[in-house]
């Protein structure tokens, strides 16, 4: 799972801004919820199901790429 989380950890800004668009922000909840696990964080866990249920978390993504550099993660 680490492999995993790092090698999104790694993509270039371009490819995270993409991968945060509608339809394809899966790929960041996917990781929230992988990053969670990792860390064996429960509520982390619980916060990153929810989010992939919420239909504009990919605005939020698209905001944290921009200012941090990745996506929000609570883990």
């Amino acid at each position: 799972m680490k492999q995993f989380t790092q090698s999104l950890e790694g993509m270039p800004l371009l490819v995270k801004l993409i991968l945060a668009l509608p339809m394809l922000d899966i790929i960041w909840s996917i990781y929230r919820i992988v990053s969670a696990l990792d860390k064996k964080d429960v509520v982390a866990l619980i916060i990153s199901i929810v989010l992939l249920f919420i239909p504009v978390t990919w605005i939020f993504d698209i905001v944290m790429v921009l200012l941090t550099g990745n996506v929000w993660k609570m883990a």
